[in-house]
């Protein structure tokens, strides 16, 4: 199986010291750690990090989450159903522990309309924590802004589904797809549509290569590549698109 790009934006180096975590800081980390207490001390939720300091103005420290967090090439279990339910539902579970929160930023990604919950923005099994192939919280917030929920379970979808070319999921096949991202939404509690999601995602990942190609300068021209991909697989999201809507004219 083809190596994903995509992992973590592109995020800087990380660092782990026992159970502190040190990441890179900037202009969105008083958001981010806003959103981090209140869905830890509001809301009650298990398996996200909790701030803890910020050492100085590009250095915050948050609080090390246990378990197994995939990478690329995915382990075979990543496929497996129970991975894909207990994913949707710890994102239902996120989003409905931030409606109502302060969106105030400044955000590091864009803010969506409509402006439904807080979006971790790359909600995907490599920012994931596992315990015995099931979700248990999720790492990496850096990206969040204010969205629409479709905007965080797009991207899902197209991971852990997976609805990427350059990953068919230990061999799933076509039907084997449609059937799991019928799972993901019914998972989740979603009344979209499987279209409406794919329209979603096909805008989704335009924004992500526009994003990539931007940050090749800095972090690699490799990216360009990443960018290539997701351009090539909206483009395929768009065709088939127009094919479902032409036989159902």
């Amino acid at each position: 199986m083809e190596s994903q790009p995509g992992s973590k934006m592109y995020a800087s180096t990380v660092q782990r010291r026992g159970d502190e975590v040190i990441r890179p800081a900037g202009p969105w980390t008083p958001a981010v750690h806003r959103l981090l207490r209140q869905l830890a001390d509001v809301a009650g939720l298990d398996g996200v990090p909790r701030p803890l300091r910020v050492d100085h103005p590009d250095s915050e420290v948050v609080s090390f989450v246990p378990g197994t967090v995939p990478a690329y090439p995915m382990p075979c279990w990543v496929w497996s159903r129970a991975a894909l339910v207990s994913a949707a539902v710890y994102l239902r579970r996120l989003h409905d522990a931030t409606v109502g929160v302060h969106q105030a930023g400044p955000w590091r990604s864009p803010v969506h309309q409509p402006e439904e919950v807080i979006c971790h923005n790359d909600f995907a099994p490599y920012n994931l924590v596992f315990d015995a192939g099931r979700v248990v919280g999720a790492i990496d917030w850096d990206f969040a802004s204010p969205g629409p929920r479709l905007w965080d379970l797009a991207y899902l979808a197209y991971r852990i589904v997976p609805l990427s070319t350059a990953d068919w999921g230990d061999g799933l096949d076509a039907d084997a797809r449609s059937d799991r991202l019928h799972a993901l939404l019914e998972a989740y509690g979603s009344t979209a549509t499987s279209e409406a999601l794919l329209e979603v995602l096909e805008r989704r990942l335009l924004e992500l290569a526009d994003y990539s190609d931007a940050a090749a300068d800095e972090r690699g021209a490799e990216l360009h590549e990443h960018a290539a991909l997701y351009r090539r697989d909206a483009g395929r999201l768009a065709d088939l698109t127009r094919n479902r809507t032409d036989r159902t004219d």
